[in-house]
Order: C-alpha cells, then structure tokens, then sequence
C-alpha cells in the first residue's frame, strides 16, 4: 500500500472519529463497566427507569470528565489554587468537546437574580433606558432640559430684552449648618453679595446662620440690564455662574421671579436636577439605582402591629401580645404591669380597651423610667427604661442569634415597598421613559406582552432615539424571541429565579445559551421539559433542534415520550434501579429503538400502558369551595373541590395553577389549620373546611440546602437507626449515646470536616467543586464510632445503603422498616440513606418528602397538595407512584395534584383546567369535571392531548 493510500484511510478514520464521541470502561457510581458509541452534533436522549445510572453517565462521567479536562487546561499556578478535581471513573472518553451542563439543581437563591438579569435582557433594557431615555420631573411631570451656555445666553436675551437681571450660583440647596466658612471662602472669591433663604443680603465678617434650620444659599454672580452691547459681561457671568453652581445657574428678574437652568438635566420650573444617566443608573443591585427604601429589593419587612396583636379581644395575660404569651412571673411581665398601672390599667384588662398612647409605649417603648418593685429587697423598686415589644423584636431581627432571628421572622409581615411601589429602583430611575412607559413598568411585564410593546417600537420613537436604539433593539428582540422558543413567554423580567421550578430555571438557562451561539460544544441537560405543557413541548423540542443545527451535540436526560420520538438518537440505561442497572440496554435511533423489547420501547410502542380506571371515584359527598380568587392574572376565580378523590389541576404553563393552588388555596388552609402568617393572595370566601383536619403541601424544593441533609435525617429514620447502635452491647460498654452517632455535634464526628464527609472548595468562575475529605475518606465519622457494628456494618456504612438494602437489612425493626419501605414505595429505592440532598433533583427531593408524609398515620380526612410529582419518573415508577397516591384516595384522604403529565390526567378522577392560555389571556377555570367531561367540553388545549392519550388506553 502506497504511503498516500495510508494517508487516506488514517484520515478517513479520524474523520469517523471525529464524528463521534466514544466511552469505554464508564463504571460511576452504578455503571457496569459501560462503553457507548455517541454520534456527535445530534440530539440525543438519555433514558430509563429512575436510578438506572442516566445521570452517572450524563452529569458524572461525561460532563465530570469535559470539566476535569477544562480545568487541566490552567496554569500550574492557578491549579495550585483549585486543587486536583477527581477523575470520574472511566478508562477513556474520545472526542469530547467543551462541555456545558445546564441542570435543574442550580437556581439561584439570590432575591437579587430575576428572569431579566439571567438572561440579560434586563441589563441591555437599562442601556437602552440610559441613552435614549428621556427624563421627567418627579416633582412637576415636566420634560426634564439640558442646556448648552449658548443656548442659556439666548435665551436671556431673547426672554430679558432690556430687563434687570440678577445672575446667581447655587451652592447649598436645602441643607442644615451655619456656613460660616463657606461664607469666608466665597468673600475670598471676590463675590460681595450672597441670596439667603430668597433675601439678598450683604457679605460680612463672621458672618454665619442657624445650624439647626434649612438653608438655601446662592452666590449673587452679577447684576446687570440685559442688553446687546452688555453681551461679553453677561456671557462671562454665565460661565462662571454654571462654574460655582457646578453645571446650575439661576436668573431672578425685577419682579423676584426665579428661573433654573443647567448644563445638566433639570426641570426648568422647579430647579430640580438629575446627574446624566447611566446603565448603572436603572440596576437595582447598584447604589447608584436601587431604591434606598428597600435596597432593591421591592419589598420590605416589617413588625407590625398585627402580627404582634393578632387578637385585640384577649388581655395580655391571656398571651393578647404573641411573642410574650400567657402571664408567667418574669421581669418583662412586671415592667408591662407597671406602666399599666401608671395609666389606671392592669394585665386583665383586653387589649383593644387600652388607649392607643399606652398601648403604643407597651410596643414602641418610652424614654420615662418605669418602676418596678424588687423581690429581693422588699420596698426597693427599680427604675429602668422600656424598649417596647416592637423595638426590642426589631433589635434581635439585627442582633440575635440565628434561632431567635428565626422566631422573630414568626412576626414579621413582608410587604411591598411603598417608596419604589415593588419596582426596586429610586424614583429618579422611575422617571426616564420610553414611549411613555419607565423600566419598572416594561419589567413587570410577561415576556408575551413584553414583545407586542417591542413590535414597531421604532415607529413610536424619535429620529435620535432611533439610531441610538437600533443595535439595542436587535439584542433585545433576539432574546425575548429565545425565551418564547423555550415556552417561558408567560414569565415577567422581574420575576425573582428562586420562585421558579427547576423545569422553568432549565429553560432559561437554555435560551441564554442558545443566544450566546456557540458552535462544536456538548450540552448536557436535565430533563428540561418539566413543568411543560404539552403544548409547549414542541416549542421546546423546536429550541434544542436549533441548538443541534448550530454545531452542537445536544444529551438530554429525558423521560417524555415526544422528545425521545424526535431525538436523533435513544440511549436506553437499565434494566432495573441501583444496582439492577448501570448496563446499556439499547443504543440507536428512534425508528429502530421502539421494535426493542425494553420496558422503555414497551410503553413508547404501547405495548405497555399506565391504564385509567374503569370507574371514577365520585368523591365522599363533601366539597371546599373557595370563591373569588383574584391573584396575580387570576380572574374572579370560584373552584369547587369534590373532596375524597385525586384531583389533578391541568392547563398551560402560567395559566394561574400555581397563584390559586399554592399562592391562595394552600396558606389560606395553613392559616386556618396550623396559625400560619402566610399571607394568601386575594381571595372571597372559603367554605367546607370543616370536612378536612390537616393539609399537607409537597413541593419541590431541596430537603436542605447543605450536603448534612439527607434522606435519611429527613424522614426522621436516622434517630431510630441512631437509637439502634446506642442500645449495641458495645456502645453500652462504650457509654456512647445517640448523639455519639450524629455528624453534626462533636464526639463521633469526624472533626476534619466536621461531619460533612466533603470539603467544598470554592471557586469564583465555576460552581462549588465537592471533594471527599482526607482524613475520614467520605465516611463522616471517627475510627472509635466506626468500630461499632450492627450485623457487620458501621453507621457509615448504614449511610451508604441503597434504600432497597435497607429494606432488606432493617426487615426486623419495623420501626425503622416502616419509614425506609415507604422511600421504596414512591420509586426511590435507586437512592441511599446518607446522599447528599444537595445531589437530589427537585423530584427526588419531592418523593422523599411525599415518603416522610406517608409514613406518618393519616386520618383519612387529610388534604394532599402535589406539584408535578412525575418530575424525574420513568413510565413504571409513575406507575408505582400513582399507586401509592390511589391508596391514600381509597383511605378518604384528598389528593389534588398540579401536573402536566398525560398519564396523571387521565387516571385522575376530577380534573380542573384554569387557562385558556397563560399570563393575562389565562387565569380563567375554563373545564371541570371527569377527563371525559374535557375531551367533551373541547375547551383549552388539555383536551386534544388527553383525547390521544385515552384512545390508545386500554381501560382496565
């Protein structure tokens, strides 16, 4: 063979090679010793039951290993800084380009980071606002001016023609102080005149005012009869009046009438001035635009009256003051009983027969000493001060430590911030408009009205503004365009990221990167159609084909059906959970991946299906009705809920399920049940919560915000196992207690890392790498608690278990067993007692606190609130789970379920439909009834999908 021949077959291979991206030996946590050929610059899902290893291969294995090569690629120098990233557990991986991870776990915390900020359309909104913004007085309204000299000399001359004119420079506007040296300082200018609080007066030694009062004093510059040939004198004051007032001057005819000008922006009627705008300007993270009320945040907290009083009728020995509770015989109760006494009243007395100045030195304190009788010295009596309930709770809100901060938060009402009205910024920043509308306003606006106000903008805008805004508009456009592409169109820019699902914050990130346009990069998402309605699943399927089309190879951790149908290529992990997966059951395209006989390929070809039931519960006969719903886009809202049945509420992402569930149902249940000071969105009337006596809400956010929290300590199964060791033979001999086996007090811990078991090293540019700690190697405990064994295994080991080991290790302590068995009911056998909630997805997290629920005795008169538990499930543990929830119905209990899952909708017994679409278009119920009542009601979107669904259903 000819040296070119070689030549041309090694670069026919390399060109193969680089079309795809080999794994060879993956065995990451539950991965059997995986090797995977992956087409590049294709769309591929990543599939299979929940635990099956999709995420070790996805997130541990590729994006570890693209990260672990990243950092490589620094300076010894900086790695000194980092340390060495642990290599995933993998022989090798070719062709791996830069790897993006875009995940569900990652959502800021920050009330600082809003839609807006994250996706930069906030940011480029204040460049626009900063240079074709035009300024109004807060004061008059009026078009705020900015003037040239020459254009001030003109119009002297043009408006003062022959008139006696007084020139003057502003030095001090509306401030206290006697000035007593600038009054030198302006002698020494020359200057022999000065207008004082509107009276011109004569400059003179010592000369100095009230330090306590409001001055305004102004430099009396010239005073001259305007006229032509006077023009060089006039043009001179001029200049050096804008000079000593710093760009304002002032002109005061005959008749004592002032008029403002400057070089700045100024309103010519009130002599109010603006500094020149800036970016900086309309950011409410920034000093220079966040209003000082609030600091940006457009809400403020406060303790109010109510929240300390909640009940007027009781007395306060009767616990009427809340945070003081019943009469106890301490020294705060005999301080309050003493100034009662000095205004003719006692501890009996209710408190809405108090008059309001004693009650107000009861909250708010006195400066009067109060005397109190000693106990110690009979007919001593100590004077001291009172601070006030409020003051003294205001002060520990500042002060205190994080237990009492807590407390205090009990009485403490968040509220809109009445100075920047929830916009954040100062009024100043408020009051640069665009076609009459001012940043806060387009911010409050949902991405959908957002781009029709964008739409021929241009035509409603100046000559000036237009050439100034043009590349702005384009920037801005483009990104609005991106968050419609991903289904977030119903979203506002102010919206803070922490109030959003894991699904919704995905997205986001996904617009920002497919608005950065990288070409030849691997992102790697986790499971991004969550919170979709069906709907907007094509939209989302559209966004991450584009992705693909620009250069990229596209993994998508996945479980809908109509993104692995439109995939390029199906990777299908299994066949069972933990260690009954971590094999390759298939690897191809969607054509030939459905004639598989996987359980995946089952349920995608129908062989398999989760079936409706032949009948629908009628419910127990009781209802809760609540009337009136008007929160957020919610229109007059009346919902009747058939109690005793699993009630799903369907409709299109932000069509109102969550303001009328979560933001007015749920506190206004808390309320009445637990005391709760969570204020409900507005509402009318509730009726029928007689027929319930608890509700239980289980959300999506993390079990905990560090890696100490777990399954485990969650549930409450750690203190049992805890108490298990303490009673061993060998702890008895020992003298360890339950705590000896706690990680997070001193003695059994390991006190390298405290009982973390991770160091976390914290790096500027990248998130939080987690690394296992030297000394205990990620066991979290010390050698002498570790030598203490149940059945052969350490507490660390205990910790290290599968959840479907555990079942089997603990079969003879049904206390324990009783927890952990319903941890496997709700598909989280794949998972370990000790994993850090911190690796935990937002469904996980969900079922383990779904798990807690279940596993406490329920009254059969329990409410149940769930959002979008199918998060994260695979066909058959949705299967699993639903059966699960149908137990808990046939107890008498309520589920009421929001989800968008058609195989949750279709075995539900009721359903509720808010829409007929999202933002300002939905907030309506637009169906109710069984799901055959919607397919017949033909109203909203749900239908047609639920239509498909149940006519390739078999019923049971």
């Amino acid at each position: 063979m000819s040296i070119a021949e070689e030549t041309i077959q090694l670069s026919s291979r390399d060109k193969e090679r680089e079309e795809v991206i080999e794994i060879f030996g993956a065995r990451e946590h539950n991965l059997k010793d995986v090797n995977l050929t992956l087409p590049r610059n294709k769309l591929i899902v990543i599939t299979g039951i929940s635990g099956s290893g999709k995420s070790s291969l996805a997130f541990d294995t590729i994006y570890a290993e693209g990260q672990r090569r990243y950092m490589e690629s620094f300076s010894a120098y900086a790695r000194s800084f980092i340390g060495n990233m642990e290599r995933p557990d993998v022989d090798k991986i070719n062709g791996l380009s830069p790897v993006i991870s875009i995940e569900q776990k990652t959502t800021s915390r920050n009330p600082r980071s809003t839609v807006g900020t994250v996706t930069e359309v906030y940011d480029f909104l204040r460049l626009l606002f900063a240079r074709a913004g035009e300024a109004y007085s807060y004061l008059t309204g009026k078009k705020m001016v900015k003037q040239t000299e020459e254009q001030i000399e003109t119009f002297i001359f043009d408006e003062f023609d022959s008139q006696k004119l007084t020139i003057l420079a502003p030095v001090v506007k509306g401030r206290k102080g006697h000035y007593r040296e600038l009054f030198v300082q302006v002698r020494k200018l020359g200057f022999a005149k000065v207008r004082v609080n509107g009276e011109i007066t004569d400059l003179i030694p010592k000369m100095q005012l009230d330090r306590y009062k409001t001055h305004d004093i102004e430099i009396v510059i010239d005073r001259v009869i305007v006229n032509k040939k006077d023009r060089n004198r006039i043009s001179q004051s001029v200049k050096t009046a804008l000079k000593h007032g710093e760009g304002i001057m002032m002109a005061m005819n005959e008749a004592g009438k002032v008029f403002n000008f400057s070089k700045n922006l100024m309103d010519p009627e009130s002599g109010l001035a603006y500094d020149d705008p800036a970016p900086n300007t309309f950011s409410f993270n920034s000093p220079y635009g966040a209003c000082p009320s609030c600091n940006g945040l457009g809400v403020i907290e406060e303790i109010s009256k109510e929240s300390v009083i909640p009940d007027p009728s009781l007395s306060i020995s009767r616990g009427g003051i809340a945070p003081l509770g019943e009469y106890r015989d301490i020294w705060i109760f005999k301080k309050i009983e003493a100034i009662l006494k000095r205004h003719n009243l006692n501890l009996t007395t209710p408190i809405e027969q108090i008059p309001e100045d004693s009650l107000n030195i009861l909250l708010y304190g006195d400066s009067i000493p109060v005397a109190v009788s000693s106990v110690k010295y009979p007919g001593t009596d100590w004077h001291t001060k009172f601070e006030g309930i409020i003051s003294f709770l205001e002060k520990q809100k500042d002060t205190g430590s994080e237990k009492i901060r807590k407390w205090v938060e009990e009485f403490t009402d968040i509220r809109k911030c009445p100075e920047c009205e929830g916009y954040r910024l100062k009024k100043e920043s408020l009051h640069y408009k665009i076609d009459d509308r001012h940043i806060g306003q387009l911010a409050e606006m949902d991405i959908d009205h957002l781009s029709h106000w964008f739409h021929n903008i241009e035509e409603r805008l100046s000559e000036r503004q237009n050439i100034i805004a043009q590349e702005i508009l384009k920037e801005i456009r483009k990104r609005i365009g991106f968050l419609t592409d991903v289904g977030l169109n119903y979203l506002s820019l102010n919206r803070p990221l922490r109030t959003l699902s894991g699904g919704e914050a995905q997205r986001i990130r996904l617009a920002t990167q497919i608005g950065t346009q990288l070409v030849n990069v691997l992102y790697i998402l986790d499971e991004p159609s969550i919170g979709l309605h069906m709907r907007d699943n094509d939209k989302l399927i559209h966004a991450l084909r584009d992705l693909r089309d620009l250069g990229n190879t596209v993994i998508v951790v996945e479980h809908d059906k109509e993104m692995m149908l439109a995939s390029d290529f199906i990777v299908d992990i299994g066949p069972g959970a933990g260690i009954h997966g971590g094999h390759i059951v298939a690897a191809e395209k969607p054509e030939e991946f459905i004639r598989n006989k996987s359980v995946t390929a089952d349920y995608l070809n129908g062989l398999r299906n989760i079936e409706p039931p032949k009948k629908r519960r009628k419910g127990n006969g009781s209802e809760l009705i609540l009337k009136g719903a008007t929160g957020h886009n919610l229109k007059d809202v009346d919902m009747t809920i058939p109690l005793g049945n699993m009630i799903c509420i369907a409709g299109v992402s932000g069509s109102g399920k969550s303001s009328l569930i979560h933001e007015t149902l749920y506190p206004v249940l808390r309320t009445h049940f637990y005391k709760s000071r969570n204020e409900p969105l507005p509402y009318r009337s509730i009726e029928g919560l007689d027929h319930i006596d608890k509700v239980i809400e289980v959300d999506q956010s993390p079990i905990g915000r560090t890696p100490r929290s777990n399954p485990a300590t969650y549930t409450g199964v750690f203190t049992d196992i805890r108490l298990l060791f303490s009673e061993l033979p060998e702890s008895k001999i020992r003298g360890y207690k339950p705590g000896r086996f706690s990680f997070n007090v001193k003695g059994g811990r390991c006190e390298t890392c405290q009982g973390g078991g991770m160091r976390v090293i914290e790096m500027d540019f990248l998130p939080d790498v987690h690394v296992h700690c030297e000394t205990c190697k990620g066991k979290r405990y010390n050698r002498e608690t570790l030598e203490v064994r149940f059945k052969g295994k350490s507490i660390s080991d205990i910790l290290d278990m599968t959840v479907e080991q555990a079942v089997e290790f603990f079969e003879n302590q049904p206390k324990i067993l009783r927890k952990i068995e319903t941890l496997n009911e709700v598909g989280l056998g794949y998972i370990s007692l000790g994993q850090h909630a911190t690796t935990l997805s937002g469904g996980e997290a969900q079922r383990v606190k779904l798990a807690t629920e279940l596993s406490k005795r329920d009254t059969g008169k329990t409410f149940y609130i769930l959002d979008e538990p199918t998060t994260g499930l695979h066909f058959q543990d949705i299967q699993h789970l639903l059966e699960v929830l149908q137990k808990l119905v046939s107890k008498g209990n309520t589920v009421l379920i929001i989800e968008h899952n058609m195989d949750v909708i279709k075995v539900a017994d009721h359903i509720i439909e808010l829409g007929p679409d999202a933002g300002e278009k939905g907030g309506d119920i637009i169906a109710t009834g069984t799901p055959e009542d919607i397919i017949r009601n033909k109203k909203g979107y749900t239908w047609k999908y639920l239509k498909d669904e149940l006519e390739n259903t078999p019923l049971m």
